[in-house]
């Protein structure tokens, strides 16, 4: 039975229980699929041997998430031999008309729906709504973890800046 952890984060003030492990810095990063905007699988190892921002967020249908994706998707140009992977159980046709609707590019969008196998291995799957909760990782071009952030409430911003200097450190780390 995977571990659940309550009380790390809230939606406006109401307690959920999240799903899985709690991922800390310095421990190796794990593996997960999800499929893309065409259905086709989406692994660690898939995004290559880069640096990658995992990002996991309830709804792209939501104003918050929104912000989010379009801002890490301004940002992605700074952030040479990154990879950002924006991941929710929005399903992909969801996930692909958001895209056309807002231009973004520079991310990998992909969703957990099918198995909620990112949800689980990252301790993100909220158990009460089968939706992630919002969350941020970095991982380092060698699979080990150098940024994890949990968000209190679902409707919080990240750290952006923290997130986009951890990656930058990671990828100008020697391999």
């Amino acid at each position: 039975m995977p571990l659940e952890r309550k009380n790390v984060t809230s939606m406006k003030g109401n307690p959920l229980t999240l799903v899985g492990n709690d991922i800390r810095v310095g421990s190796r990063a794990p593996e997960f699929s999800v499929i893309d905007l065409e259905t086709k699988p989406v692994t660690l190892a898939s995004l290559g041997n880069k640096t990658r921002i995992l990002l996991s967020v309830p709804s792209l249908d939501t104003s918050v998430c929104d912000t989010e994706a379009k801002e890490f998707s301004r940002r992605a140009k700074d952030l040479p031999n990154t990879a950002i992977l924006v991941v929710s159980v929005d399903l992909p046709f969801a996930q692909k008309r958001w895209c056309g609707a807002t231009g973004v590019q520079n991310l990998v969008l992909a969703s957990d729906h099918r198995e909620t196998s990112f949800g689980q291995a990252y301790g993100v799957l909220i158990k009460e709504l089968r939706w992630l909760a919002r969350a941020a990782f970095v991982v380092n071009p060698a699979g080990e973890v150098t940024y994890v952030e949990y968000l209190p409430d679902l409707g919080q911003q990240p750290n952006y800046e923290a997130i986009v200097q951890a990656a930058k450190e990671s990828a100008a780390a020697p391999a």
